[in-house]
């Protein structure tokens, strides 16, 4: 997403949420006002394994087995995950990591850009790895890639799955779970960030958020204070959790992604979280395809909001063109003026390159990168619901990452894709 060396605290934008509190009539109906967010006190939850390590055998709550409930199948073994869930959610997974290893290089680059780069070598419409390899050096020095990414997510130098903000936070997101469960409150999200998020790993909305809490601000202070940024993808980057661990239960994703969207976020910021994580909840089921999930993710965002609009502009705009260039290039015409980390334009990409790629994984993650703006989070996040829909990443994506993910969250650093598939289900089975 946002990387140091970025300037932080760019002029506000002028499309900039003007109604810190999105009120009654705008608050979607999935997501429930907590009046004890923010003083309450949960009882200690039972004890959890080392996160980065699955348990052998676990109950789940209330003596209900671990693996039982939504996203189980009939006949699978109980005790256990389903398998099958598991195998989608490892897809999942993965797929997330492929698409933000994907867009890293070209992150923060113009569209033109990322456009001469591929085809440079023979690279277009995006179908591979970007590559250094045969590119002439004077379009290396008009378009240089993306100083911190390139050493570790150039098709030449992958070498499993760099850090990035874009796989912390779904880390955290897994962790939060296990430590609160399904009833975390916005004050839980603060306390783990403040005990588990190192602050050189926050940017804009989450960078002033953190800043907030550690002035004592609480939630929803600490997203509208001096907060310029509110309105931007990170919460969107958050949700995908959400939906993992609610197969089938696109409105329950949705109220737990705004629990914790709400403490870096307002508006169509919020909203974005809502539409992803209510859209990964309905293909984590295994039954819908992409569309229907996309429309599941549209029905919990306020229908008049800007976010909606882009929305349905996007899939119209994906289903009436054959060439996805000219899908972008109309989005860009729309959304220009949004700075490039802005939810509005990337969520309308990502549902765009969705809608084009009807539920194939390279198509879904090469278009949402092509598309430009925030390359990394926009190729995760497709990469997430795509690899749920097919429910498995092609080997020549999967490959270069060797199930190996690096971090700075405690206790996940090195972690494999098929232990955190197993975590989550976990998690997805809980009360």
């Amino acid at each position: 997403m946002f990387h140091p060396g970025n300037s932080p605290t760019p002029a506000r934008h002028p499309e900039a949420d003007t109604h810190p509190d999105p009120g009654p009539q705008t608050r979607p109906t999935a997501s429930p006002r907590e009046p004890d967010a923010h003083h309450g006190h949960q009882a200690a939850p039972p004890p959890r394994p080392h996160p980065g390590q699955a348990p052998a055998h676990t109950p789940g709550p209330q003596g209900r087995p671990a693996g039982a409930g939504p996203g189980a199948h009939p006949g699978h073994r109980p005790g256990v995950p389903d398998p099958r869930f598991v195998a989608r959610l490892e897809a999942a997974w993965v797929g997330r990591a492929v698409g933000c290893v994907l867009g890293k290089p070209v992150e923060k680059l113009p569209l033109d850009g990322i456009r001469a780069l591929a085809r440079a070598t023979g690279n277009w419409p995006l179908d591979d790895w970007f590559t250094a390899r045969g590119v002439p050096a004077g379009l290396l020095a008009a378009y240089p890639w993306n100083r911190r990414s390139a050493p570790t997510s150039l098709a030449e130098n992958i070498d499993g799955a760099p850090e990035d903000d874009d796989l912390d936070h779904p880390l955290l997101g897994l962790l939060l779970l296990q430590r609160h469960g399904k009833d975390f409150t916005t004050a839980d999200v603060g306390r783990l960030w403040l005990d588990e998020l190192p602050a050189g790993r926050t940017f804009t909305a989450e960078r002033v958020a953190y800043r907030n809490l550690l002035l004592g601000l609480e939630p929803p202070a600490t997203a509208t204070h001096h907060n310029p940024f509110r309105e931007w993808i990170g919460a969107l980057i958050r949700a995908d959790v959400h939906g993992w661990t609610h197969p089938g239960d696109p409105a329950a994703a949705a109220a737990s992604a705004y629990r914790d969207a709400v403490l870096s976020h307002t508006a169509n910021g919020v909203y974005a979280a809502l539409f992803v994580a209510s859209a990964i909840a309905e293909a984590a089921t295994g039954h819908s395809d992409v569309h229907t999930a996309l429309r599941a993710g549209l029905a919990v965002v306020p229908p008049r909001s800007r976010l909606a609009a882009a929305v349905r502009h996007a899939v119209d705009t994906a289903g009436r063109y054959a060439d996805f260039d000219r899908v972008v290039d109309e989005l860009h015409a729309r959304h220009g003026h949004y700075h490039w980390v802005h939810a509005v334009p990337n969520t309308a990409l990502i549902a765009a390159a969705l809608t084009h790629a009807d539920g194939d994984f390279t198509h879904s993650v090469c278009r949402a990168v092509s598309g430009g703006w925030d390359t990394d989070s926009n190729g995760a996040t497709a990469g997430s619901l795509a690899g749920l829909v097919a429910g498995e990443v092609p080997h020549r994506w999967a490959a270069p990452l060797k199930n190996r993910l690096a971090t700075t969250v405690a206790g996940f650093d090195g972690v494999g894709f098929d232990t955190l598939a197993h975590l989550t289900a976990l998690e997805a089975a809980r009360s």
